[in-house]
C-alpha cells in the first residue's frame, strides 16, 4: 500500500476550534488516513493513501472556514 504527504498553509486559524474545524474537514476528504494542523504557523500535514488533490483540500479548508494560502 503507497501512502503521501501533503502540506499546505491554511490562512485564519486562531484557536483550538478552528484546528478542530480544518482537521475534522479534511479528515473527510477520501483517502487521507492523518491530519496534522499547527496552529502557530497554520502548516497542516495531511497523511493519505494516495496524493491528494490541491483543490480537494481548498474546498475543506473553505467548508471549514479558512482559506488555504497562495
Amino acid at each position: 500500500m503507497s501512502s503521501a504527504t501533503t502540506t499546505v498553509t491554511v490562512t485564519g486559524m486562531t484557536c483550538g476550534h478552528c484546528v478542530s474545524s480544518v482537521r475534522e474537514e479534511v479528515g473527510r476528504i477520501d483517502g487521507v488516513t492523518s491530519v496534522d494542523v499547527e496552529l502557530a504557523s497554520g502548516l497542516v500535514t495531511i497523511g493519505s493513501s494516495a496524493p491528494v488533490e490541491r483543490d480537494a483540500i481548498a474546498a475543506a479548508v473553505d467548508e471549514a472556514g479558512y482559506r488555504l494560502a497562495d
